[in-house]
């Protein structure tokens, strides 16, 4: 089992490390820590495989018919004039023809039957008529030789690799490995995450009337979505006080449960902030100023095997750096490929004059139609505690660091939600 932990080389030398090198560091040095299980078929979806998925045999194992028809050989057939042939015998799925045909006739063929030996070419039923006064079938000219009839390892050719070690399964690929034959993949175990929330004034949703300063717990119902879509099973560990003896204790009884501890607030360097403090004393830390809007204190550590992974506490922030950060590396852990959403180039319908140089921005963004083409919009206002962008948005607009500026027209690069598997509102 590979160790958990992230290398010293994340403890940056630079006050802040840009977007770019905290995705390589990532990339460079987390491996997949979970263990392996074999999964049945119909609960391996979402699931990571822990070996090369192989085809044993040819996909289709046997030439066969890709419609209901008759079938004949080709060379009894004329394209010009077509041809009239006498019937003998059907051949259904999974009841083959017993006996060779008779030479130069047709075969009633029905869909997905095996192709009788001699005959490579299959009428459409709708497109041949019977034979005035015999049992035979006139059969049409423009037909070319193999019409109608699926090969046997067209699709998939035996030992072909179906999909590669680290690949998430998807609906259509449990599709794939059962018409291989293979019913109990060999997959990597979910990770086990436990997520926390700190700070005095947070309390759980609707446990009682906020007091003034309180605020209720928005991270812990969408932190716990986004571990489920990040393909890792999740548990709750409470929200945990603003004091430093309380955390050292929590945090030293959880260690060792869970591959991953995922805390949102007090990852800073504030009075308030002991989570970073106490993970000091008990692990590692490696802790991050990260060049990014919204999202600056992130930090990344370890308590023994346990990764540590702490967010910030403004739930914008909370979701964009899971997004780009914990998402992927979630994945990773749990034995997949590195993750890197899709950007897709869209011209923007708004106006950003001037914006900081050298820091990279998520902006929230609408997609909107028109008649001449997509189009990416942005969110009004860039607070970092404004869930409303969040609930109207359909992806983010990433603002690399030489982006000075976007003028309405400008090419932006929109990061769908749909790739993290959120829907679009």
């Amino acid at each position: 089992m590979a160790q958990k932990s992230i290398d010293d080389c994340f403890r940056p030398s630079q006050p802040r490390m840009k977007h770019g090198k905290a995705i390589e560091l990532l990339r460079e040095r987390v491996a997949p820590v979970a263990g392996v299980e074999e999964v049945a078929l119909a609960g391996a979806g979402g699931r990571v495989l822990a070996k090369d998925a192989a085809a044993g045999f040819s996909i289709p194992a046997h030439t066969n018919s890709a419609v209901d028809g008759y079938a004949f050989a080709y060379a009894d057939y004329d394209p010009a004039a077509g041809a009239r042939l006498p019937a003998s015998g059907r051949a259904a799925a999974g009841r083959p023809l017993k006996e060779p045909p008779q030479p130069g006739s047709a075969v009633r063929i029905l869909t997905g039957a095996v192709l009788p030996d001699g005959l490579d070419t299959v009428a459409m039923q709708e497109d041949v008529s019977p034979a005035e006064g015999d049992a035979g079938v006139i059969i049409p000219g423009g037909l070319k030789v193999g019409a109608n009839v699926r090969r046997a390892g067209e699709d998939v050719a035996a030992g072909e690799t179906l999909f590669a070690a680290g690949h998430v399964l998807r609906p259509q690929d449990l599709a794939a490995l059962a018409s291989a034959g293979i019913a109990t993949p060999l997959c990597y175990k979910r990770l086990r995450v436990a997520i926390v929330s700190t700070g005095d004034e947070i309390i759980p949703a609707g446990a009682r009337p906020l007091e003034a300063g309180e605020v209720y717990d928005a991270n812990m119902p969408m932190l716990t979505e986004l571990v489920r879509l990040a393909g890792a099973d999740v548990e709750h560990l409470g929200i945990w006080p603003d004091r430093a003896q309380e955390v050292e204790r929590r945090l030293k009884a959880a260690a060792g449960s869970f591959d991953v501890i995922l805390t949102s607030g007090g990852a800073s360097r504030g009075e308030e902030d002991h989570v970073s403090r106490v993970l000091d004393a008990l692990g590692t830390r490696h802790f991050w100023q990260l060049d990014i809007k919204p999202g600056r204190p992130m930090m990344f550590g370890q308590i023994g095997d346990t990764v540590m992974v702490g967010l910030p506490g403004n739930p914008v922030a909370v979701f964009v750096c899971f997004l780009m950060y914990v998402f992927p590396l979630l994945r990773r852990l749990g034995g997949a490929h590195w993750f890197e959403p899709r950007r897709i180039p869209l011209p923007a319908t708004f106006e950003v004059p001037k914006r900081k140089a050298g820091r990279r921005e998520f902006w929230r963004g609408m997609l909107v139609r028109k008649a001449d083409g997509l189009f990416a919009d942005k969110f009004p206002r860039d607070g970092s505690g404004l869930i409303s962008g969040l609930r109207i948005a359909d992806g983010l607009i990433e603002a690399a660091e030489d982006v000075a500026s976007v003028a309405p027209g400008d090419l932006v690069q929109f990061i769908p939600f749909s790739e993290f598997g959120i829907r679009s509102s």
